[in-house]
């Protein structure tokens, strides 16, 4: 599901700029190492855009592993804590991590794109 793409399509009427690390050129078949320039420059770039983003959402699909998420909400958590919305409906497979560590750093979770949706707006409207 392209999840980012509704978001952003909610957000079309909102002046903002959005950072969405899907690609439609995205390569799977690329090697996965650090001197790979094509992949080391999506890395760099999520990188980049988690940290100078003023929010940011996370969205844990339960037919998914998203261990780059997981890595990225860590990062973030550990951070700026903040400005996070998290949704992890269950079935996500680490859904007891991502609870946890949403409490220890006091990141708002929601159940569902929809609230997702509502609160980034509400965020962004502060």
């Amino acid at each position: 599901e392209d999840w980012q793409q509704r978001i952003a399509s909610s957000l079309k009427h909102v002046n903002c700029v959005i950072f969405n690390p899907r690609r439609a050129d995205w390569d799977a078949s690329w090697e996965q190492s650090i001197d790979n320039p094509d992949f080391r420059g999506q890395v760099e770039w999520e990188l980049d855009a988690l940290e100078a983003a003023d929010h940011v959402v996370f969205y844990f699909a339960p037919p998914t592993k998203a261990p780059v998420t997981l890595l990225e909400l860590g990062l973030r958590a550990a951070k700026k804590p903040g400005n996070i919305i998290v949704c992890c409906p269950d079935g996500f497979w680490r859904k007891g991590n991502v609870d946890i560590v949403c409490r220890r750093y006091g990141i708002h979770q929601v159940e569902d794109l929809q609230q997702l949706t509502r609160e980034l707006m509400r965020h962004i409207s502060h």
